[in-house]
Parts: C-alpha cells; sequence; structure tokens
C-alpha cells in the first residue's frame, strides 16, 4: 500500500530529491531575505536541513540515511513513536510482516549491542496453539563460555572445529560486495563459518580471510571448464585453499528447491564473472539438477573425489527434502558404497532469502521441521547418525531457534536473513530489483556504498556473540552443560487451548538401528523405504 520509498529508490537523483529541494528552498529564501528582508527562518530551516543531508551522507552508522538524506529520518521517527509504524509506512504492506517484525528488532539490538531485555513479560500468547517453551531446571548450571563448537570430519586429514552458529549460503551477485566484505570480517573476529553460496569464491571472500564454507551448485562456478562441465584442476586449486575449510556439494536449496536459475546477462559484471568463471555480461544458468553425477551411488563416488580433491577436507551435501524416495536412494547409496558425507545441511522450505517464484517459495519443499527429522531418523535408523553431522537453515534467528533445532536432531544452524538484518537489512523485499535501500542486496555501487564495511563487520561479530550468549543462558536454564545435550524432551508445545505435549511425544523418532533391523515403526518408511534404489533417483520396479 505505502511503497512509496521503494519507488523513490529507482534513481540516485529521485532518491536525494528532498534533500536538493531543500538546498533550493534555501536558496530561494535567502534571496527573499536579502532582497527583501523577510524570509529569514525558513532560509535558517532549510539550511539546516541541507547540513544534516551532508551528515547523513557522511555518518557510517546508518545506511538508510546514507542512501536517503534528510527524509531517511522518518524511518526513525516513526519507528520512535511506535516500532510497528516503521513497517506499515516505511517496509510496505508485507505479508511477512507478522512473523519478522520483532525477529528483526532482536537482531538489531543484538547486532548493535543493545540490551534485549523488554519489560511486562512475554509478548506472545502463551496459550495459543502452537506457542512452544523450554522447560528449566531448579538447579541451573553455569557454563564458561559461550563458544559452542562440533568437530565435523573427525576422522579426515583436515577436520574443522566449527560454531553451532554460522552464515548460510548467500552469493556474491545476489549480495553486494561490501555485504560480503561485512559478512566475513565478522566472521573472522567471531571464528566463525561463511557460506560462500553457489556464486564461488570472489575476492570479497578472501580480502578478510574468515573461514568459508565453498558451496558446490549444478553450475559449478569456481570449478568449471569452458565448456560449463566440472573441472577437477579448477576445483582443487579453490578447495586446497587454507581459508576453505569444507566442501557443501548444493542439491537443492528452500527457496526454491528443483527449480535452477539464471542471471541475467546485464547482472554478470566482471567481478561476478570472475568469481564465477564465467563470461561477462552473458547470462549465467544454474541448472536444476547436476551434470556430474545422475545416480545416487555415483553422487556418493563425487562427495568422496571432491573430498580427495581437496586434500581431506570434510565434504557434504545441501538439500531440502523432497520424494522421501530419493532421500532414501542417497541413505541407500552410503550403505552399498560405504562412503558417508562429513555433513549433511537440511535447507527448511521456509527459509530462501533471495527472489523466487511464488509458488516455489510457498509451496515446494518440506519445511524444516519435517525435513530436519526425516534425516536424522534415517541416520539414526541406519546406525550412521554418529559419522554424519547434521546442519540446517531456514528461518533460524534466535537462540530459542537454534535450541529446538538442536532438540530436533540437528548439529548446528545456519542463518541468512538473521545475518542480513544485522547488516542492516529493513526487509524492503526489492534483492531482485537491484534497487536495496540499505545496500545489503545489490551490485549498484551508489546504493552499496552506504553499507560501511567495519560498522556493519562489528554488527555481524555482535549479533554472533550475543546470540549464543543467549543461548548459553538457556541451556544454564535448563540445568545442561552442553547445547548437544538439548532434546525433543526439553521443548513444549501447546497442542489445544488445555493441552500441551512434549516435542519428544509430538514428534516421531526412531531407534537406532531400526532400519538396519526392518522394523520401520514409521508410514514414511514403510511406504518409501522399500521404492528407493541405490542405482537411481527413481522409485523401484514393483517386485
Amino acid at each position: 500500500m505505502f511503497d512509496w520509498l521503494k519507488q523513490l529508490d529507482r534513481h540516485v537523483p529521485v532518491r536525494y530529491a528532498v534533500w536538493l529541494l531543500c538546498a533550493v528552498g534555501a536558496l530561494l529564501c535567502a534571496f527573499t531575505w536579502v532582497g527583501f528582508g523577510v524570509g529569514g527562518a525558513p532560509a535558517l530551516a532549510f539550511t539546516l536541513l541541507v547540513g544534516l543531508g551532508v551528515r547523513d551522507t557522511r555518518q557510517t552508522r546508518h545506511s538508510v540515511l546514507r542512501n536517503y538524506p534528510v527524509i531517511g529520518h522518518l524511518r526513525f521517527l516513526l519507528e520512535f513513536i511506535r516500532p510497528e509504524m516503521r513497517q506499515y509506512f516505511i517496509e510496505g504492506d508485507n505479508e511477512a510482516a507478522p512473523f519478522s517484525r520483532q525477529q528483526r528488532s532482536l537482531v538489531y539490538q543484538r547486532a548493535k549491542g543493545e540490551a534485549d531485555k523488554r519489560p511486562f513479560g512475554t509478548q506472545m500468547d502463551v496459550g495459543a496453539v502452537g506457542y512452544e517453551w523450554i522447560n528449566h531446571s531448579l538447579q541451573p548450571t553455569t557454563l564458561a563460555s559461550h563458544d559452542f563448537r562440533i568437530t565435523i570430519g573427525a576422522a579426515r586429514a583436515q577436520p574443522y572445529s566449527a560454531s553451532i552458529f554460522n552464515i548460510s549460503a548467500m552469493s556474491f551477485g545476489a549480495l553486494s560486495a561490501n555485504a560480503i566484505l561485512a559478512l566475513n570480517a565478522g566472521a573472522k573476529r567471531g571464528n566463525f563459518a561463511h557460506d560462500t553460496g553457489e556464486g564461488s569464491i570472489s575476492r570479497y571472500h578472501r580480502e578478510n580471510g574468515g573461514d568459508l564454507i565453498w558451496e558446490i551448485g549444478s553450475g559449478y562456478f569456481g570449478c568449471r571448464d569452458d565448456g560449463g562441465a566440472f573441472s577437477e584442476e579448477r576445483f582443487a586449486a579453490n578447495a586446497c585453499q587454507p581459508q576453505v575449510k569444507m566442501i557443501e556439494l548444493k542439491l537443492s536449496q528452500g527457496a526454491k528447491p528443483g527449480h535452477g536459475g539464471v542471471l541475467p546477462g546485464p547482472k554478470v559484471t566482471p567481478e561476478i564473472a570472475a568469481a564465477r568463471g564465467v563470461p561477462a555480461w552473458i547470462d549465467c544458468v544454474s541448472p536444476a539438477s547436476h551434470a556430474a553425477f545422475s545416480t545416487p551411488i555415483e553422487m556418493m563416488q563425487f562427495i568422496d573425489k571432491l573430498r580427495t580433491l581437496s586434500g581431506g577436507k570434510p565434504t557434504g551435501f545441501k538439500l531440502c527434502i523432497g520424494h522421501p524416495w530419493e532421500w532414501f536412494a542417497i541413505a541407500k547409496a552410503m550403505l552399498e558404497t560405504g562412503i558417508t558425507p562429513d555433513f549433511i545441511v537440511v535447507d527448511g522450505a521456509e527459509g530462501g532469502t533471495g527472489a523466487a517464484p511464488l509458488e516455489f517459495t510457498d509451496h515446494v519443499g518440506a519445511p524444516l521441521q519435517e525435513g530436519l527429522l526425516l534425516v536424522h531418523n534415517t541416520l539414526v535408523g541406519l546406525n550412521l547418525r554418529s559419522k554424519i553431522k547434521i546442519g540446517c537453515a531456514g528461518k533460524v534467528v534466535s537462540a530459542f531457534d537454534i535450541a529446538r533445532m538442536l532438540a530436533l536432531g540437528a548439529d548446528w544452524c545456519n542463518s541468512a536473513r538473521g545475518f542480513m538484518f544485522s547488516l542492516g537489512c529493513i526487509q524492503a523485499q526489492s534483492c531482485h530489483t537491484g534497487h536495496c535501500p540499505t545496500g545489503v542486496a545489490t551490485q549498484d555501487e551508489q546504493r552499496a556504498r552506504a553499507l560501511v564495511v567495519p560498522t556493519k563487520a562489528e554488527r555481524v561479530y555482535h549479533f554472533h556473540q550475543n546470540t549464543l550468549m543467549a543461548l548459553k543462558e538457556l541451556v544454564q536454564a535448563a540445568g545442561l552443560a552442553d547445547p548437544s545435550q538439548i532434546t525433543a524432551s526439553h521443548i513444549v508445545r501447546r497442542t489445544a487451548e488445555q493441552s500441551v505435549k512434549l516435542l519428544a511425544t509430538l514428534m516421531p523418532f526412531v531407534q537406532p538401528g531400526e532400519l538396519l533391523r526392518g522394523e520401520m515403526s514409521q508410514q514414511v518408511f514403510r511406504i518409501y523405504w522399500p521404492q528407493a534404489q541405490a542405482s537411481s533417483f527413481g522409485v523401484a520396479a514393483a517386485r
């Protein structure tokens, strides 16, 4: 409804229109004051506004003010009067607003190092169906540190000690150069990982030296030959860099699983082309499926090849769960080949920070809870869970989000939108247009300059640190010694007005080795496990 700010964002002169009008007003009032002795007060007011605009463009704290001098203060004025007014008037009539407003506020506070304590009790309806909480102990523990870590690929030549909270996959091209610089600088200072996204490793990923998880997508960007096929030589050249800590093969993503994508030629700048290994100014295509393998067995062999070429670095894959028999086919290929990935990242369909068709964002792919639980249960049922770490992503922002995912079987969590918010993203939903008002998701240098790297890198660092500090407090309150001890028995959900249940009783969990024994207590396994075959992603022929 109130979409005027986005329209102002289309052209640089328009973004500065109010500031320029103030300058014109100052000159006109000064002329009437000198010539006719009237207009002194307006001249002073306009001059002050012009000075305010100069200050706005030179300050480094607020990206919005750097891109919208003078008029950008309206956002903060409305927020000061009442926080929800900013959402309604500035960010538009956005369907995502009711869910994300509180999350953004929390991230902003933690990223800026402001107090995240609130008066007057919970702001949620504790009687609403779906409300969840973590049970506390009358004997809380005291933990020495909030630097919670796990070791991925412990049996490999180059295992990685990872934070349990990291930056999820977002490519250079989707994000601006300054955004990548700030994210990686924050990751470097906080000693956590930065996933490159499938756009490969750019010079902006390398500049600050933060730990990288290199995502390999179906376009094989950064490791493709001139014909677009996977190149072992180019892969090894990047993968063996010390800054690259893990290799992640992307099968699908939560935003648009099974879709693929095209970066239009006009957006393929020389810098983006250099990072991806593609020609500049020509459409850059990410196919919907991989060409380097066509069966689950071949996929396991490809993962093993990537691990060998990288010098023994932890190697795994990311997927959003779709057809259950395809995931089961991958699991059967692990058993048949004896090759296991070091980790699996489960991407929920509710996640995704980039643009995607509406039907795909809303109605394709399994949500994180169901996808994560299916992967965890399958590995437990095959006695493979101890060999494979599980990461997850999909609207994970708060410490409670992390705790809940750990309870459902994750070892660590990735966040995309949380770290975008820490950069100053206001969720204007203009990512696909290149007109991001805060310089986060654009390749327009004028807009991107609003994002001041040192300032935003500090906020990335503080968001990570303060979120893990909050997780530490939750773990202590629950009477536990480590986040890995959080189980589904610690999380409670209201299922009706007069009924609550533990996730342990509400969610289906399998027993170790259950699938190997052929017990299959859950219907999804009884129906689809027999249909899966390691030699094909398709359904096995009826026997």
